[in-house]
């Protein structure tokens, strides 16, 4: 199936759903869930330097038969090689490991303090010479959005931050889309932790859907691009038949009031 991509604020676009790969380290379960994304349709595929995956990324989509520019691949510079000099260098690491000369988008993982202009000015550098289409932050909040304004030439295409019905972050999301940035949702169905809510069970039976095919349908209704993560086919399916069905009014509303601040992973509130 063909997935909807949402337009970038640079010109390109992103295709709204892509794999997570985090913690997918096993060469064979790395290939299984690659090959399985592949003939269900997903194009676009989400790695890190933090993941030591991208090498598996690599050899995937190069065996894949597939061309360089029918996938989307996202990398993240990891908080350890923040520093001017330090992200250009890894990146070249990066680009070897996934075995190409450009990625379509290059994320600074988290707002390390003190290093953090420096890594953006780095990127906007790599995006220069054309070894990266879209640039963007991962884990910002609205306070370390507004500081980039006094440094950055180029704004964010993405801020990829943890995003789900338990943490919805309004105020984040309002702000990006008022100033063109597009919010990736990572970790969008919680990890799994609350998979007991009534709410959305009820309305997964009403739409004759999975508990976890409404999670990722409020999500997408909200002009949000999300990553869910899985290893195992069936779900890798799962999550993308989300397409076929829309929530009402009604839905939004029940599955808005859900919103428990609920954080699965690191938390970027208190950095300064």
């Amino acid at each position: 199936m063909k997935i909807p991509a949402l337009k970038l604020s640079d010109g390109h676009s992103i295709p709204q759903v892509g794999l997570g790969t985090w913690k997918l380290k096993e060469p064979a379960e790395f290939s299984t869930a690659f090959k399985t994304a592949i003939q269900t349709g997903y194009r676009h595929f989400d790695s890190a330097q933090a993941y030591h995956n991208e090498h598996l990324l690599g050899q995937a989509w190069r065996k894949s038969g597939l061309k360089r520019e029918e996938l989307f691949i996202t990398t993240k510079i990891a908080v350890i090689h923040f520093g001017h000099k330090q992200v250009k260098q890894t990146f070249q690491a990066s680009l070897k490991a996934l075995q190409t000369d450009y990625v379509d988008l290059i994320l600074l993982h988290f707002p390390v303090p003190m290093l953090r202009k420096k890594a953006w000015q780095a990127l906007e550098e790599i995006q220069t010479v054309g070894q990266a289409k879209s640039i963007g932050v991962s884990n910002y909040t609205i306070r370390h959005l507004k500081e980039m304004q006094d440094y950055a030439k180029v704004t964010p295409a993405i801020n990829q931050v943890e995003l789900h019905v338990f943490l919805q972050q309004p105020e984040l999301v309002k702000y990006c889309q008022k100033h063109g940035i597009v919010v990736e949702a990572y970790a969008p169905l919680a990890h799994g932790k609350p998979m007991n809510n009534q709410a959305i069970t009820d309305t997964a039976r009403k739409h004759g859907k999975t508990y976890a095919q409404v999670m990722l349908r409020w999500l997408v209704e909200q002009d949000l691009v999300i990553l869910p993560k899985s290893a195992t086919p069936s779900r890798i399916k799962e999550n993308l038949d989300i397409f076929d069905f829309q929530l009402d009014k009604q839905d939004i509303k029940t599955l808005t009031a859900q919103n428990q601040d609920l954080r699965t992973c690191w938390s970027p509130v208190h950095v300064p």
